[in-house]
């Protein structure tokens, strides 16, 4: 059962699954662009190198003749991935997944123009010119992201004519990869946003966790809780468009599927074919399985028994407030002086304003006040400070 893990990217949420696989007496080579990434200080070896540069990944995977490729970024070729299944190494979820999902134009035709889901409207722009050109068409206030991008780099919202051109500016200084184009929707008045993560596999029906509740700045998730309280039949609704678009995608692994729940129904936003950051909440040991641990789970084919909802959680995150490096942290020790709580600092070298830092957890009673669990899940993120050289 011991399978080799090639892990293309090694920020927090792959240092995570590392710790899960590794507890499953896995192997794994955590690559990142640059060295010491989280993922890479538990993994068993680990390679930087430019994931976009394709001839580059040929070489590594050459090299290493992993068995399984597990994605986490979005800044890969992943178009080699279909060579690497024709090669019999299995892609996570799949290289249709991968392809699919890091590019957000295959993504929102995907789900809006083939499976005919209901999404925000959208353009697609690849100058600054087409790009007022497709706000003209979508209204203000919209919002724009790049094409490749994740955490909400290079995204803002337009809120009038004066910001047009600051949009695609940053668009194309902030994004990942090397596609210039953007997408505009138009803004959804949306009451809540959930993530619902949906498990996929190959031998066994798609299960799916507890819809987690998020709030967003920048386009960034700042903070989570679960359970998030929705109505059955949005719940319902969530659980067969998120079943319609994994099966579509094909693969097993868990995805984070994103809805916007407004007063006339819900919207499929986005989905990422692998943890979610809002899914962090679920250290708070709010489901007998990590989302890291089913994800693990899954693409190894072992068994998901089924996923029990324990108690109530909350997460928020620590942010870095200016460029450095070498971090330390303050403020921990009063961030953990409530029962019930704790944190995870993701060990990133470099810090840079609004970088994601750590993460603070709160948990309690499922029946208690989910609104006194964030606040204090947010209390805590804001005693600790990052400091940096």
């Amino acid at each position: 059962m011991i399978k080799k893990i090639m892990l293309l990217g090694s920020g927090e949420l792959g240092k995570e699954f590392v710790i899960a696989a590794k507890r499953l007496g896995q192997y794994v080579i955590a690559v990142d662009s640059y060295d010491g990434a989280p993922a890479q200080q538990v993994a068993d070896e680990r390679e930087v190198i430019d994931m976009l540069d394709g001839m580059a990944l040929d070489a590594l995977v050459a090299r290493h003749r992993p068995d399984m490729i597990v994605p986490e970024i979005e800044a890969i070729r992943t178009g080699r991935f279909y060579d690497y299944e024709k090669e019999g190494i299995q892609v996570v979820p799949s290289a249709r997944a991968a392809n699919f999902t890091m590019n957000r134009r295959a993504i929102r035709d995907l789900a809006s123009k083939e499976l005919g889901l209901r999404t925000a409207d959208y353009r697609y722009a690849s100058s600054a010119d087409e790009l007022r050109t497709a706000v003209g068409e979508v209204g203000i206030p919209c919002i724009v992201k790049p094409l490749m991008s994740s955490s909400g780099k290079g995204q803002s919202t337009i809120r009038s004519e004066e910001d047009i051109l600051k949009a695609w500016n940053y668009s194309q200084s902030a994004k990942r990869g090397d596609i210039a184009e953007v997408i505009v929707e138009s803004f959804v008045n949306f009451h809540t946003e959930i993530t619902l993560l949906t498990v996929t596999r190959n031998n066994g029906e798609t299960l799916f966790c507890p819809p987690i509740g998020h709030r967003q700045e920048r386009g960034d998730y700042q903070e989570s809780w679960q359970p998030c309280r929705i109505s059955e039949e949005h719940l319902s609704e969530a659980r067969e468009i998120a079943g319609k678009v994994t099966a579509a995608l094909t693969g097993a692994g868990l995805w984070g599927v994103e809805f916007f729940l407004a007063e006339d129904g819900i919207f499929f936003s986005e989905l990422s074919p692998r943890p979610h950051d809002t899914g962090m909440v679920t250290l708070a040991g709010t489901q007998n399985l990590s989302e890291f641990e089913l994800h693990v789970r899954a693409v190894l084919g072992l068994p998901i028994p089924g996923i029990e909802l324990l108690r109530a959680g909350a997460s928020a995150v620590v942010l870095a407030g200016t460029d450095g490096r070498n971090p330390r942290y303050t403020g921990v020790e009063e961030a953990l002086s409530e029962p019930g709580t704790d944190i995870r600092i993701f060990g990133k070298p470099v810090t840079r304003p609004y970088r994601r830092m750590a993460v603070t957890l709160a948990s309690g009673e499922l029946q208690c006040d989910m609104d006194a669990l964030r606040r204090k899940a947010v209390g805590n993120a804001r005693k600790v400070n990052v400091e940096s050289e």
